[in-house]
């Protein structure tokens, strides 16, 4: 085999100029929310388990609600820094364009609602026992109303998140784009972060607990 083929055969096996490590803050971004995305699913399909036992499970509910508060809040961030940049002119975030109309609609219900759930159940840890009924009544009906939101908003996005979610963990793609060291420090905090905040306020349970009723499910 001659050097030239050689060479020529070796080309096949290089990145394409495409592939290569490349500045690019739409795809970032996406990336980003979509692996944020992946650990809210699963945080909240373990949550989803303690609401079918809540009066038994408060304690592992109350714990993974606390964790679940800095990654919601940082898929919030990215999700909210993408229409802003959007929105104000950026060059790049125009080219990919906005996402579906229904999904932009949705957008703010999912945000006020996500907050009125978890703002509602920590408040109803840590207001007065005269404040519980309602309290734990907008909780609930918060939570009806983010579950039918949700629900919308995670099969709208679901595709590009099993796409996306996986890109800055992997070999092979998580040097296609700049920053993916920082996505994931940045997700890997979140949850530090979370686990930080569940250690700290679930002694409050047994407190709670003895100082009036226990929800009713």
């Amino acid at each position: 085999m001659s050097a030239h083929q050689a060479e020529d055969g070796l080309s096949h096996h290089r990145p394409v100029a495409g592939t290569r490590r490349r500045r690019d803050p739409t795809e970032g971004n996406a990336r980003l929310t979509a692996s944020t995305a992946a650990v809210l699913f699963v945080l909240l399909a373990a949550e989803g388990v303690t609401i079918l036992q809540v009066r038994r499970l408060i304690t592992p509910h109350v714990f993974i609600g606390m964790l679940l508060v800095p990654p919601i809040l940082l898929k919030m961030g990215s999700t909210i820094w993408k229409f802003a940049r959007y929105y104000s002119g950026s060059p790049a975030y125009r080219r990919k364009g906005p996402p579906l109309l229904v999904l932009r609609v949705l957008g703010p219900f999912v945000v006020v609602l996500t907050l009125t759930v978890v703002a509602s159940g920590i408040a109803l840890l840590l207001a007065p026992l005269s404040s519980r009924s309602t309290l734990l009544l907008v909780h609930k009906a918060s939570f009806i109303l983010w579950l039918g939101v949700m629900t919308l908003h995670v099969l709208g996005h679901l595709v590009d998140t099993a796409s996306l979610a996986p890109r800055d963990w992997l070999h092979h793609t998580r040097r296609q784009v700049d920053g993916a060291g920082a996505r994931q420090w940045a997700i890997s905090a979140s949850i530090v972060l979370g686990l930080i905040l569940a250690v700290v306020v679930v002694p409050r349970v047994g407190p709670w607990i003895a100082a009036g009723p226990v929800v009713h499910q």
